[in-house]
């Protein structure tokens, strides 16, 4: 991994986490929305928190789909659990949301379980062979 690739997946933690932050600080400005205002939501990109929010969520996934280019996506998901706390960390701070003791274990218990699973390289490296050696093998197996 080259650190150009490592910046890569830092924007795409960061836009996820501020994006997400931000939609739903201009969601809560706006208020509930339910069956009989649903015509609310074609206006609630008018709020500069929910355009800001969809402008990094576009951000983010940009970089989604160019990390998905270089790296298997089993990779990409437990390389960016780390969002969960920074998500989290901005819940608490930003939007003063209440987080539990309960949600920072099952947040943390995630993150290290995700980091377990996401030691090793990158990208899948496929077999390769050459034409040679599978005219070879198709003769062996009666094909």
């Amino acid at each position: 991994m080259t650190i150009r690739r490592y910046l890569m997946l830092l924007v795409l933690v960061l836009a996820s986490t501020i994006g997400d932050g931000v939609l739903s600080r201009g969601m809560k400005q706006i208020g509930d929305i339910n069956a009989s205002r649903w015509h609310e939501l074609l206006f609630a990109v008018t709020n500069p928190w929910v355009t800001l929010g969809i402008f990094l969520l576009i951000v983010y996934f940009a970089s989604y789909l160019s990390s998905l280019s270089w790296a298997d996506l089993s990779y990409i998901m437990p390389a960016t659990a780390f969002g969960n706390v920074l998500t989290a960390l901005f819940a608490k701070y930003a939007l003063n949301e209440q987080i539990p003791f309960t949600r920072w274990l099952g947040i943390l218990l995630i993150t290290f379980g995700v980091g377990f699973v996401a030691r090793g390289p990158s990208l899948t490296v496929k077999p390769t062979v050459k034409p040679d050696e599978l005219k070879v093998a198709r003769e062996n197996s009666g094909s």
